[in-house]
């Protein structure tokens, strides 16, 4: 992870949390006291951030953080997963950021695996998107990579992805082909997405890389993966949850989209319990 990016990220967050000083934890606790205190986990899941849990503390200094667990790992509930030891008023100011990073990481990781473990009897790779949280994709893409999930793209200039308003922008799909083809890099690989099988013969007929069943039912889909028949990439996005997405990998596409991975999973409940001064 690029830690220019990240220590920018953490910095922006503490500063917003302690624009000038902490006066809660300046009017009672001497700037020499040390302490110690526990990470616990209050639900079963997959933890992700402990890096960027540890790098809040190494920014305001003098804190020590021990991990018994790695990016991955499943924790359980009132399982002990870190050991936090040293100043006792930067691991006060410190400990709500480095909680809500590695709550709000650790909970796109936990909801990506329920999805990851629905189709992995599948070739259908799950996929997340850019419905991200502002100036926090960085850490919910990686999140959804710890969680067994894969990125698309990480901004738009990733790829050509000719979504509906890009294709209605050109006059349909032929048009926006040949313009994308025409004044972007042959290295990169076109993406269509397509709401109809009208659309889908359209796109096979410009030999495009990928294509997108968008919000397509699940008999409609079908039609439209035999017509396609090998000659592109599919992707399904749209409607995905749960309950439905182990039928949609069934189908044989190779790749899901799911925009929930990253703008609706819950945070995992994490907690910072029994703190001692040393």
């Amino acid at each position: 992870m690029n830690y220019l990016v990240l220590d920018k990220i953490i910095k922006d967050a503490l500063l917003e949390d302690i624009p000038n000083d902490d006066i809660t934890t300046n009017s009672i606790i001497d700037d020499k006291s040390i302490c110690s205190v526990d990470l616990i986990a209050k639900e079963e899941g997959i933890i992700a951030g402990c890096k960027v849990f540890e790098r809040v503390f190494h920014i305001l200094g003098n804190v020590q953080v021990k991990f018994f667990k790695k990016d991955g790992d499943k924790v359980l509930n009132k399982e002990k997963i870190a050991f936090i030891e040293g100043n006792t008023r930067n691991i006060l100011m410190g400990e709500r950021v480095a909680l809500n990073i590695l709550q709000r990481m650790s909970g796109i990781a936990t909801n990506t695996n329920k999805y990851v473990e629905k189709i992995k009897h599948t070739k259908a790779k799950l996929l997340d998107t850019r419905k991200t949280t502002p100036n926090l994709r960085i850490l919910e893409k990686y999140s959804v990579k710890v969680g067994g999930g894969h990125n698309h793209r990480f901004n738009l200039s990733d790829g050509v992805m000719l979504k509906d308003n890009h294709i209605n922008a050109a006059g349909g799909i032929k048009n926006a082909v040949r313009l994308a083809l025409e004044n972007s890099s042959f290295v990169r690989k076109i993406e269509v997405e397509v709401e109809n099988i009208e659309m889908v013969k359209e796109a096979l007929e410009c030999n495009v890389d990928i294509i997108m069943l968008d919000n397509m039912d699940l008999q409609t889909s079908k039609k439209a993966i035999e017509l396609i028949n090998g000659n592109a990439l599919i992707e399904f996005s749209g409607n995905v949850c749960l309950n439905n997405i182990k039928n949609i990998a069934e189908l044989g596409v190779d790749y899901i989209s799911v925009g929930a991975l990253t703008h609706s999973s819950k945070i995992l409940d994490l907690s910072m319990k029994n703190l001692k001064v040393i």
